[in-house]
């Protein structure tokens, strides 16, 4: 697999690919995120045959430009901006062209944490997408279980993810986390989407490369066994 920079739309980015892609996975990454790259696609590599592209982009200011919309600081003092619906418009027009692959290859947009929110978000906003990938994701953010339990989501599939220690904390709201992903797959299973939910061993900086790898894999096979491509 090639692995080459690119810049789309001012951002940069990462992309790992190959002649014939039957997927384009999309992931919006930080600093460490970006350092773990390698390994995250030797593991998606070992978890399945199927041949993929991955694009990665840095995201500039994580906690506007993955917010779905704007909500008060969780820690410190830092409000979340709602810069979602942007980065949802520099995927779909800047990025996704940018990589070279045909417009009939699937696109699986996921992420970790706030990313992994964003990926979900994604899901019930743009038709663009044919499986997504919330890893560990922020599932604890404000209205959240409103917004999905008012809609149903265009992508195919969806996986779903979660420490087992995540939601044991003495944070009231991040220890909602639990419930709340449990919440959103009952939603997912009523609308008949096929879902998983996985819960990995740890908290929820326990080997996220892994876990991203886990998320985007099982997206993979879950395409396949529908029939899409």
């Amino acid at each position: 697999m090639d692995k080459t920079n690119l810049t789309a739309g001012g951002r940069a980015c990462t992309l790992y690919s190959c002649d014939k892609p039957e997927y384009l996975l999309i992931q919006p990454a930080d600093d460490h995120d970006i350092e773990v790259l390698d390994n995250e696609v030797w593991h998606i590599e070992t978890l399945t045959d199927a041949a993929f592209s991955l694009a990665v982009f840095k995201v500039k200011h994580w906690n506007n430009d993955l917010s779905p919309w704007v909500a008060p600081p969780v820690f410190g003092n830092e409000p979340f901006g709602g810069g979602a619906p942007d980065t949802l418009t520099f995927i779909e027009r800047e990025l996704i062209p940018s990589v070279g692959v045909g417009e009939d290859v699937p696109v699986i947009i996921g992420g970790y944490s706030l990313a992994g929110l964003f990926a979900l978000w994604a899901a019930y906003t743009s038709n663009r997408f044919a499986g997504v990938a919330g890893v560990s994701p922020s599932v604890w953010f404000s209205d959240w279980l409103n917004f999905v339990s008012e809609r149903t989501p265009a992508a195919r599939c969806i996986y779903l993810s979660l420490g087992k220690k995540e939601e044991k904390t003495r944070n009231k709201l991040m220890a909602s986390v639990g419930e709340n992903i449990r919440r959103q797959y009952e939603l997912l299973q009523t609308a008949g989407v096929p879902s998983v939910l996985e819960w990995n061993e740890g908290n929820h900086f326990t080997e996220p490369d892994i876990r991203t790898a886990k998320g985007f894999s099982a997206c993979m096979e879950m395409l396949r066994k529908g029939g899409a491509k």
